[in-house]
């Protein structure tokens, strides 16, 4: 797909994450904003998924380690017709399927139930492997969160993925540099989160998360790498479209309120026109 055309579905991401928060009253905005050109890029550009057969064995798999970022998953799966779009207002309703994480019972489209930070990278190195051992040729996609890989589960998955040499696996870390309580390197540093995972075997790639071209060519780089998993560490804005909440840490689990969510919308609305004029 043409750059303008992927920077458009994202952008219309961006919308269905803020409605939904802001229906919810509740979620986390900042994670999922930051991470939405990725995942946008991933279901529409590089994935092999159908929603008109999302159990397709041969599919690609993508769990969403980070799981409270459910907003940008849902807002995807929306775009893509996995999920009626209309249903995003439903977010974190009781009594609806599209709960605060993700849920792979109820939610087309969503291979791994996720929300315990660290365990959504080990079940992808499992599906991973399993991909191996059935001598099959799907690919599976797991994104992180750089608070998140502050888990020691982590980095035993990684250990494991690295010496099955698992070159069907690609770990993604957004790197917002937010987690909660502040900055990753307050809270307890990371960093160098590209050396830590070459120590375990990984082909690194470094890129900025919201540079279609730069996701483009790290992902083909990462299907012609052989013999070792790849890890994209993806720079990103916390936040990204919406002014007052980007790099913001406050903005990490708030939703936005009636007149929050007006600004909001008009800047995204106001964005998807200057795209519209390109």
């Amino acid at each position: 797909m043409e750059n303008l055309q992927l920077k458009k579905i994202a952008n219309e991401v961006r919308k269905n994450i803020v409605t939904g928060l802001h229906s919810a009253k509740s979620g986390h905005p900042g994670g999922s904003l930051s991470a939405a050109d990725m995942v946008t890029f991933l279901y529409y550009e590089e994935m092999n998924v159908d929603a008109k057969n999302p159990k397709n064995p041969n599919r690609d798999r993508f769990v969403l380690s980070k799981g409270h970022a459910a907003p940008v998953l849902y807002g995807v799966l929306a775009e893509k017709g996995f999920i009626p779009k209309e249903d995003i207002v439903t977010l974190r309703k009781p009594d609806s399927y599209l709960q605060g994480h993700p849920d792979m019972k109820h939610t087309p489209g969503v291979d791994m139930s996720s929300g315990s930070l660290g365990q959504g990278v080990s079940t992808a190195v499992g599906m991973a492997l399993a991909g191996k051992m059935d001598h099959k040729d799907y690919r599976v996609y797991t994104l992180l969160g750089d608070g998140e890989i502050e888990e020691g589960q982590v980095w035993e998955a990684a250990m494991f993925a690295g010496h099955r040499k698992l070159d069907n696996l690609v770990v993604i870390v957004d790197n917002n540099n937010l987690q909660i309580d502040g900055t990753v390197e307050e809270v307890c540093s990371p960093y160098p989160i590209d050396k830590k995972f070459e120590a375990f075997n990984f082909h690194v790639i470094v890129i900025n998360g919201h540079d279609f071209d730069e996701i483009r060519n790290a992902l083909n780089e990462a299907k012609n790498t052989k013999g070792q998993p790849t890890a994209i560490i993806m720079n990103t804005v916390k936040g990204k479209g919406v002014s007052f909440m980007e790099n913001q840490v406050n903005w990490h689990g708030a939703a936005p309120n009636d007149e929050q969510f007006a600004v909001a919308m008009e800047e995204l609305e106001k964005a998807g026109e200057a795209l519209c004029q390109k």
